[in-house]
């Protein structure tokens, strides 16, 4: 009996089995040098994209997207490319660049991001990923270090924007340079649920490489590149948006609400229709909600702290709470000032009052810094009774001065120190608190967005010389 003839495997079925099959060896060629980023590296699922003018690899968080004659033609032509993009973009979500751009310029961002990830891998020392390192690279570089403690993609974001104007032609000679994938499916709201569980699974991830990198030593991925990797990870770990921090403070309590989620319409009806007016279930007059009840604020007005970057601080605060729905209908807002002693103390009780307050603001004090008196206060507020459901403690500070030699507060009450990273090393903070690096450019005004039109970004096959290309 004749055997069917098998459908001729047309161009497009073609191109797309090919992609795959290169897509799976560039990530196993990845893993054997790089085996403690095999979560990381096996985390996107693949997506091909239709689209005959897209010239580069992108992501989202969750999909890595490729158009598959590009990928094909790449592979001919220089191999080498595909290492670099594929761990590129990976490494986009393990720093998770795409949910912490916050009201930073995109473009400037998305320059910064790429120069982070660019120089981790210029300098791993893994064989599958190395290639020659040009002048301007070095020279760029060495400007950033003198400048920057670590080059993740905060503190190179604030060089940038001071080294170079926002139109600049630097600027756009630097996008071709770093160019290596699109940005274009970064999420275009990063607190979305859907954004913030994809970093949230990011985050962890990072965690995990750091961690299995630490097991096996110096074994694999040896160079300055796996050190400015893990220095990248750790800082992500203490870098966040500060309206994701905040979210830690709020706590559970039962607020008066109708939830109509929980009432059954058929039932009650039932119940009228049967009893007369003796309805089976009534609605839940009360749900669980998130809230913030008490609430402390501690202002460092030493010398070393800035006075604008409290005012900043406190209306970016100020926003979140009333624009993320944060407080109870009742709550207590305290603020106090304080150096090497308590300045200044207000309570606000109303929402409307937080403007008012910020409109009229003046610092007090100006002396050294100690963190006891604050503590001390606060302390006893929560004896007379006037905090009885405190739970977060926040101290706005340069962290120079004296901290309290145990806790000063019960474990329920989550006390957390912010920093504003200056480039230095972020200052040490006793184990029972909470240390969180904020970004200057998340608190003062931004620069405007260059109006002109950027050039042409490279794509990769304007970069490596042909010869670097494998067999």
């Amino acid at each position: 009996m004749p055997q069917p003839t098998k459908h001729p495997e047309s161009q497009a079925e073609w191109q797309a089995g090919m992609a795959l099959r290169i897509l799976q060896l560039v990530r196993s060629e990845l893993y054997l040098q790089l085996r403690y980023m095999n979560t990381a590296l096996c985390a996107l699922r693949w997506q091909p994209v239709e689209n005959a003018t897209a010239r580069a690899l992108s992501t989202d968080g969750v999909a890595l997207y490729y158009p598959p004659a590009w990928l094909i033609e790449i592979y001919r032509t220089n191999r080498r490319y595909l290492y670099r993009a594929y761990l590129h973009s990976v490494l986009h979500c393990i720093f998770r660049h795409l949910w912490l751009r916050g009201n930073r310029d995109p473009a400037l961002w998305g320059l910064a991001c790429d120069i982070a990830v660019e120089q981790v891998l210029d300098g791993w020392g893994v064989p599958l990923l190395t290639r020659p390192v040009g002048w301007r690279r070095q020279q760029l570089y060495a400007t950033l270090s003198a400048q920057c403690r670590v080059l993740s993609a905060g503190p190179i974001y604030r060089a940038l924007s001071q080294l170079y104007p926002a139109d600049s032609a630097a600027l756009e000679e630097l996008r071709q340079e770093f160019y290596c994938d699109s940005h274009a499916r970064w999420p275009r709201d990063p607190d979305s649920p859907a954004a913030q569980a994809a970093g949230n699974q990011w985050e962890q991830r990072g965690r995990e490489a750091q961690l299995s990198q630490q097991e096996n030593g110096r074994q694999q991925g040896d160079g300055a590149g796996a050190a400015a990797l893990l220095a990248q990870v750790r800082a992500g770990q203490s870098r966040r948006l500060y309206k994701d921090f905040l979210r830690k403070f709020a706590t559970l309590r039962e607020e008066p609400h109708l939830d109509p989620d929980e009432f059954d319409l058929g039932y009650y009806s039932y119940g009228l229709q049967v009893y007369g007016n003796l309805p089976l279930i009534e609605p839940l007059e009360t749900r669980e909600v998130k809230r913030i009840r008490d609430f402390v604020m501690v202002l460092d007005t030493s010398d070393s702290t800035s006075g604008e970057l409290v005012k900043a601080f406190l209306k970016e605060t100020f926003t979140l709470l009333k624009t993320t729905d944060r407080f109870f209908t009742h709550c207590n807002v305290f603020l106090l000032q304080c150096d090497d002693a308590v300045q200044n103390e207000i309570q606000l009780t109303d929402l409307n009052t937080l403007d008012h307050y910020l409109a009229g603001f003046t610092l007090h004090g100006g002396g050294g810094t100690d963190f006891r008196p604050a503590f001390a206060r606060i302390a006893a507020l929560q004896a007379a009774g006037t905090l009885r459901d405190l739970k977060g403690v926040l101290y706005f500070t340069d962290g120079k001065g004296v901290y309290p030699a145990k806790r000063p507060l019960p474990p329920s009450c989550d006390i957390a120190f912010l920093f504003v990273d200056g480039g230095e090393a972020p200052p040490d903070v006793p184990p029972w608190a909470i240390r969180l690096m904020l970004q200057p450019e998340e608190l003062l005004p931004q620069r405007p967005t260059p109006t002109t039109e950027p050039i042409r970004q490279r794509s990769f096959e304007d970069g490596y010389p042909t010869s670097q290309a494998g067999s």
